[in-house]
């Protein structure tokens, strides 16, 4: 049963989303990479003790709820993508961030994650598959047990790819531009695609 969630969370971290974007987006920052995927991790731990605590349930159910965090996440990623068009060369690739920066960095990050209605509907559904209603621990331990698997695998590939990126863009100043303005568009379309079902579930 762990194996098979493991291999279901490593397919999930390995798909390209609004995580990576926003972490590719800060590797191009000295100093960029750690709080962002430390802001992330908190984020999909976060939405773990939802689940477990009965919280993501509450709000699942509610469709003004759920319709409140999609335009928020939306606009949210909105808001970064645009912030990371507007970032200019000199910002992405000069002196690390400072303490200051990494802290917003982190803070960011932890949004990504959190605002994120797609990741709570999913761990929603997916956590209680893998549970043993007649185990030894409690139905929440286990969930969270899952959920703290699902970050470890997160920890390790969201590393890869953020202090991967930053270790070829560092020298590369503007490749460094060029990918954060990929991954600016990215998280504009993510927000858009996001808002647009919203319109569309409205609409129906």
């Amino acid at each position: 049963m762990l194996a098979a969630f493991w291999g279901v969370s490593a397919l999930l971290a390995l798909t390209p989303g609004a995580d990576w974007a926003y972490a590719i987006s800060s590797a191009v920052r000295p100093g960029g990479a750690l709080p962002a995927v430390a802001g992330m991790l908190t984020g999909h731990l976060a939405a773990t003790f939802a689940v477990a605590a009965g919280v993501a349930s509450l709000i699942a159910a509610s469709d003004t709820a759920m319709s409140a965090l999609t335009l928020i996440g939306a606009l949210y990623l909105l808001w970064l993508g645009a912030t990371s068009l507007l970032r200019s060369p000199a910002q992405d690739t000069s002196e690390p961030a400072a303490p200051a920066g990494r802290a917003r960095t982190f803070a960011k990050g932890a949004g990504v994650s959190m605002l994120n209605p797609k990741l709570l509907l999913l761990f929603l559904a997916l956590l209680p598959q893998f549970t043993d209603p007649g185990g030894a621990w409690a139905m929440g331990a286990q969930m969270v047990a899952l959920g703290l698997v699902h970050v470890f695998t997160c920890a390790v590939i969201y590393s890869g790819v953020a202090f991967g990126v930053g270790a070829v863009l560092t020298e590369r100043p503007r490749a460094a531009r060029a990918v954060g303005l990929l991954s600016g568009l990215v998280m504009i379309a993510l927000g858009l695609a996001l808002a647009g079902e919203q319109l569309l579930a409205y609409v129906r």
